[in-house]
């Protein structure tokens, strides 16, 4: 059994004599870390080591452990591919870190490239090549001997990271079964406490929890904030930009008995840290100073005039017609001269409004489109069109980034319906869509390549001049500095059934 009441019987350590003993350990979470400044006073990677640095220098006996999502989206990683993130985190290295599925929004090799560059160890259970060989300085399970205690670090990854990010041929084996597994695995080779460090959804946090192979918990993935002891395991959910913080205090009593045994048991403590109330570390804050300089040189120009509002809100980008997702849809069908162009909500990451008379720089576009993708142009039968219309609409209530942003269509869908029969009502340049006609659609590489379940996209004639396009940032720049002045409104291109 886990947790305070648990029994740990091992082997007679000779150089631990009968008595007892308490050992306090700190186990620091966080995860889904993007933006390197601080958001109304809170957050950022200064405050974050702040507290990290506080937290070892209080307790040498702490574990810095990171849960995943660090290397996009944001702003700067749109310009270093997410190498700030290393920059910043080497500052105060993780023991741990744990690649979320954002790690591959740029690609394998590029995840590669940067665990090279962290001055800290990644590692995954479930994340293998193709072939179920390891990747190459991706670690396993990782057994850390703190103050006579063997610790294992259970690290894992979320398995829905190839629908969501360009993984490549990475396989990603189950979260909930490998990560019970190799905890379990753990508590037979004689592991002490057993630490999860999960990149995984909530309703994957339960099934962990429920399992009662893990003592402690820290996941990230939901971007909110959560506690939790069930008197056997303790969890945190360790919200998101390193806006709250909860360190966890584990007053862990060793007894030595008679004839040599250990019994262990433990007890947990929440200390729930609003970073607003942290002084940033001043070296993470000099990086930061120069990095911000850097991006204001180049992004504070100014490329077009709103004489309408736009917005850019999670919720409606992934739901409904959107005046942003319209701008970027244009954007791409403009620059591209296709029949069609289709963008999936997910990839613009604003989540904001922009009032009527503001000047749009190139740094909104680039806050609203930090993956680096680039716009492609294939050649589909109208059938796969509305295949992917029906993907773009078929997880429309639990607000999935492959909802369909359009330009050069309009469709009707049906949320109470089943997926994959959604769609009505699809027009094209005004006629309706045919199923046997070729359409030259704009759309971006991460869709084309099946990313948000856009298999559908797959198999058409690539009509872009060489390997691949621009980026859809640039398209939708040169767009705006095109109109001057940038008027949309919500026209009836997406139309919800019962609205």
């Amino acid at each position: 059994m886990r947790g305070i009441s648990r029994l740990a019987f091992l082997a007679a350590v000779a150089a631990m004599p009968a008595g007892a003993e308490t050992v306090k350990l700190t186990l620091l979470g966080v995860g889904d870390v993007y933006n390197f400044e601080e958001e109304d006073g809170r957050g950022g990677f200064a405050r974050l080591n702040a507290v990290a640095k506080a937290e070892r220098a209080a307790n040498p006996n702490t574990l810095y452990l990171f849960n995943g999502d660090m290397l996009s989206p944001s702003l700067a990683s749109g310009f270093d591919k997410g190498q700030n993130t290393i920059d910043f985190t080497n500052l105060v290295p993780f023991d741990l870190a744990v690649p979320g599925n954002h790690e591959f929004d740029f690609g394998p090799e590029n995840f590669y490239e940067k665990m090279k560059a962290s001055k800290y160890p990644w590692a995954a259970v479930n994340i293998t090549k193709d072939d179920g060989s390891p990747v190459e300085g991706l670690n396993g399970v990782m057994v850390k001997e703190i103050a006579g205690l063997k610790i294992a670090l259970i690290p894992v990854a979320q398995d829905t990271s190839p629908e969501v990010s360009s993984t490549g041929s990475l396989k990603f084996l189950p979260t909930v079964d490998s990560g019970i597994a190799a905890a379990e695995k753990a508590i037979e080779e004689g592991a002490d406490l057993v630490v999860g460090v999960v990149q995984t959804d909530m309703e994957n946090d339960r099934k962990l929890i429920a399992s009662h192979a893990f003592d402690v918990i820290l996941s990230g993935d939901d971007h909110s904030y959560a506690t939790a002891y069930d008197g056997v395991t303790a969890y945190v959910e360790t919200s998101v930009d390193a806006q709250l913080l909860t360190p966890v205090d584990l007053m862990v009593d060793i007894k030595v008995t008679e004839d040599g045994k250990r019994e262990i048991s433990w007890t947990p403590t929440f200390r729930f840290i609003d970073t607003a109330t942290v002084t940033p570390d001043p070296e993470t804050a000099a990086l930061a100073d120069a990095l911000r300089a850097k991006m204001d040189e180049a992004l504070n120009v100014e490329i077009g005039t709103l004489e309408a509002p736009l917005d850019s809100r999670r919720n409606v980008v992934r739901a409904e017609e959107s005046t942003m997702g319209n701008l970027i849809a244009d954007g791409m069908r403009d620059a591209t001269g296709a029949d069609i162009a289709i963008m999936n909500g997910g990839g613009i990451r604003g989540d904001t409004t922009y009032d009527a008379g503001r000047k749009l720089t190139r740094r909104d576009i680039l806050t609203e489109l930090p993956f680096g993708n680039t716009t492609v142009v294939t050649e589909l039968p109208g059938s796969q069109v509305l295949l992917a219309l029906e993907n773009g609409v078929s997880q429309v209530e639990k607000g999935a980034g492959r909802f369909a942003q359009v330009s050069g269509l309009t469709y009707v869908f049906d949320a109470a319906a089943e997926p994959g029969s959604r769609i009505s009502e699809v027009m094209v340049g005004g006629a309706p869509l045919e199923a046997d006609k070729l359409y030259k659609v704009a759309v971006n590489d991460y869709i084309l390549g099946g990313g948000d379940g856009y298999a559908a996209l797959g198999g058409g004639r690539i009509l872009t001049d060489g390997p691949t396009g621009q980026l859809v940032a640039n398209d939708v720049m040169a767009y705006v500095e095109k109109l001057g002045t940038v008027k949309l409104a919500v026209e009836g291109r997406i139309k919800k059934l019962g609205q």
